[in-house]
């Protein structure tokens, strides 16, 4: 250390400096160089002035000369002078001191060098020590920002504002909320309640921590709050989902305050536009970001990739990402999003394996779309790449794994990963419940269920899917009718169109026709024709024309261009050998123009990701027959 301080001293020494023999006049020139950013010319003056005949202070000198080091992004000469600080006994001086931690900490690579910095100081006063508080929070230790606020009033030095915004966003990031809301009164008390900066860290913390209510009304009671504080807000309400108050807080800060957005304000705002479907809204926000100058904002613009993908309209989702200059992990994992929001999981894994940069969002994305396209090989892939990079025990990651696993059939290893998970969210629990109902296993799904509840993760209605789906391929009625009553008296969870569908099914494959009925024409989506289309399968599977020609009416009745009416009571007809009825109703079809949707099949071969068997030509399919032949033959 003493020969790298002695070799940064020597540099300072040996510059050139010129003949100027006022010091008054030198130490003025220094300050004029440091404020235009010249730091080559305001070091040549340094070892020329005397500061004992200087009316500005040595330590003024110092601090403007590491200031300007920041400010130029030099950080080799803002080792010279620290050097030269400790050479000249400047090391304790609270200016030169605090000049010194902002250089470290906003141009060193290493923060352990900061740290020795901020242990070497005699005197600490408040920046010091709120400037250390500030490093641990944006290197992502909020725990020991919080530690070192209390060290810090040990040391009976009196917190200012920006302390206590470094310490309401620490307790944000760790969910301390009944500490963020003492904070909270330490402000009120010391009459920081003013201050726009504690007023968005207030904000904040009660966004991020599900207090929606709670920021409002903070917010409410600010006098004349700012864009940053309208931001705050508008964040708040995104983070837990209140889009449409977030977009009328938009268009109220900017109408009628007359307030400009810049580049989080509308990154937040194309947040609530996707999760809406608001297209019409998003293309007014797009048409403002392009008049007001934030097109290269690569936030921005990836907010706009994301908000036409959740729209739908992954051509425009494209186009954006196809003009952006600047590309990062979020905008890939956007357009990603896109297509596998749209279903097109092959274009999600063309764009997968042309990505340079992967973060975890599009490990979860890709594996999202080999589940929906049921390609267990390229899964695998996925899994490998995952483990190669370093990924482990992430939450997210290791749900898609289950739900991909389970999808492919694999339902024995999806349940590996899940017993081996350290920590299991609600997605968790669901793709396992789902992977055995899925797969037959209804009362291993039940199971996983009770084990959920146990361990304190309330269901969802997805949650309730998955269990009366179970109960439904299982024949277990009892347990059906059980859950199906819990949701609405023990969890206050309303059924959707989806558990009844499951509840239909469940009673039509156990021959209760007349129950499943009563139980449609009591429900809420009574009109939904999916409802009595399952109902009107199961009269096939018992042969019962007479309930199938009641409900085939109800649903012709309810959606005429329904296809699956026709071809469900045809086939109920053709079961009791009613084969003139049958040919009647499929002539009323042809009559009415209504066609049936062809039936597709997917494979996966070792060429290909992917076949539909509808789309290949002759030659394909001839190729694929001799495969399957060549199978069964080895097979005898």
């Amino acid at each position: 250390m003493k020969l790298f301080f002695k070799r940064h001293c020597s540099s300072l020494t040996t510059l050139s400096t010129p003949q100027t023999q006022n010091p008054s006049i030198k130490a003025a020139e220094i300050l004029r160089h440091c404020k235009s950013g010249a730091l080559c010319d305001a070091l040549q003056l340094l070892n020329s002035i005397d500061f004992s005949k200087a009316p500005v202070k040595k330590s003024i000198v110092y601090a403007s000369l590491l200031q300007t080091c920041i400010k130029v992004l030099s950080f080799i000469p803002g080792l010279q002078i620290h050097a030269h600080v400790i050479k000249s006994g400047l090391d304790n001086d609270c200016l030169v001191g605090n000049s010194l931690l902002s250089l470290y900490f906003k141009l060193g690579s290493d923060f352990d060098e900061t740290q020795k910095v901020f242990s070497g100081f005699l005197l600490k006063d408040v920046i010091s020590w709120t400037s250390m508080i500030s490093g641990y929070i944006k290197i992502g230790k909020p725990k020991h920002a919080l530690e070192l606020f209390w060290e810090m009033l040990g040391s009976d030095v009196e917190p200012n504002g920006f302390t206590l915004s470094a310490v309401i966003k620490a307790c944000s990031e760790l969910g301390f909320i009944r500490l963020g809301k003492c904070f909270h009164g330490l402000v009120l008390t010391r009459g920081f309640q003013s201050s726009h900066v504690i007023s968005c860290a207030l904000i904040d913390m009660y966004g991020w921590n599900h207090g929606p209510a709670d920021a409002r009304q903070l917010f409410d009671e600010l006098l004349e709050p700012d864009a940053i504080c309208w931001t705050s807000l508008i964040s708040s309400f995104t983070r837990n989902d209140l889009y449409d108050k977030a977009l009328g807080f938009f268009y109220f800060m900017h109408r009628k305050h007359g307030l400009l957005p810049d580049g989080f304000t509308f990154g937040t705002v194309l947040t609530a536009c996707g999760n809406l479907g608001r297209l019409k809204q998003g293309k007014e926000v797009h048409a403002k970001i392009i008049t007001s100058g934030h097109s290269g904002n690569v936030i921005v613009e990836s907010g706009l990739v994301d908000m036409y993908g959740k729209c739908r309209v992954v051509n425009e989702s494209q186009r954006v990402f196809d003009s952006m200059l600047i590309k990062n992990s979020v905008s890939w994992s956007a357009l990603l999003g896109g297509y596998c929001q749209t279903g097109d999981f092959k274009s999600v894994i063309s764009i997968f394996r042309k990505m340079e940069e992967i973060d975890l969002y599009c490990f979860g994305t890709v594996l999202r779309a080999c589940g929906g396209l049921a390609a267990v090989r390229l899964g695998k892939e996925v899994h490998c790449q995952y483990v190669r990079r370093g990924g482990w025990k992430d939450v997210i990651i290791e749900s898609g794994l289950v739900d991909l696993y389970a999808k492919c059939g694999c339902v024995d290893f999806a349940h590996q990963i899940f017993s081996q998970m350290p920590v299991r969210n609600l997605i968790t629990w669901n793709s396992m419940i789902s992977g055995f109902a899925q797969n037959g296993r209804g009362g291993e799904a039940l199971r996983i269920f009770d084990e959920m509840n146990k361990e304190g993760t309330k269901p969802d209605h997805i949650s309730f899917i998955g269990v009366l789906s179970a109960c439904s391929h299982s024949g277990l009625v009892n347990q059906g009718r059980k859950c199906f009553s819990s949701m609405t008296e023990e969890y206050g969870i309303e059924p959707g169109i989806e558990h009844y569908n499951c509840m239909v099914d469940l009673l039509g494959r156990a021959g209760l026709l007349e129950e499943a009925e009563t139980l449609i024409e009591n429900a809420f989506c009574r009109d939904d024709s999916s409802l009595w289309a399952v109902l009107l399968g199961a009269c096939s599977t018992f042969t019962n024309s007479v309930a199938a020609e009641r409900i085939a009416k109800k649903m012709i009745q309810l959606e005429p261009d329904y296809y699956l009416s026709y071809v469900l009571l045809a086939n109920v007809y053709r079961a009791v050998g009613r084969w003139n009825d049958a040919l009647k109703i499929m002539r009323l079809m042809k009559s009415r123009g209504i066609k049936k949707m062809p039936g597709k099949s997917w494979i996966e071969t070792n060429s290909k990701l992917d076949h539909d068997m509808d789309e290949l030509d002759g030659l394909e399919m001839q190729n694929l027959r001799s495969k399957s032949d060549g199978l069964m033959t080895r097979s005898y």
